[in-house]
């Protein structure tokens, strides 16, 4: 059974402040940043302005390609970027980012970022 966590702002601003220490020191070559629709944009446009990057719509080769959270790692995987990063990621997803800010030890907790509602199902279907 899940359970929720809830993430404050402060959580995402402490993950995009350690990402963009990676970027800096493992991604040198980045020179654009793009979101996942829904969950990756904030941390996405949070990330750009921290590395005074630009913000894209369509994906260069050497544009990192931000999620909120790398939970089975199908969206990741099917990503056309060559570069992802995460705030979050799971140890059983298919695939890694190529950086994320921390890993998840719990497989059982379901983050509620703050930009989602509160009383969200823990498995949700956008496309309804």
């Amino acid at each position: 059974m899940r359970y929720k966590v809830y993430i404050s702002f402060d959580d995402i601003k402490n993950l995009v402040d350690v990402i963009a220490k990676k970027v800096l020191e493992e991604l040198p070559n980045i020179d654009s940043i793009t979101g996942i629709e829904r969950g990756g944009l904030i941390p996405a446009v949070m990330l750009s302005h921290k590395l005074n990057l630009p913000y894209v719509k369509a994906i260069q080769p050497n544009t990192l390609v931000v999620d909120d959270i790398c939970d089975s790692g199908v969206t990741i995987r099917d990503t056309v970027g060559v570069y992802t990063a995460t705030l979050y990621t799971k140890e059983s997803a298919v695939v890694q980012p190529t950086i994320y800010g921390t890993k998840l030890l719990n497989e059982a907790q379901w983050l509620v970022f703050p930009w989602e509602n509160e009383d969200a199902e823990p498995i949700q279907d956008y496309l309804k």
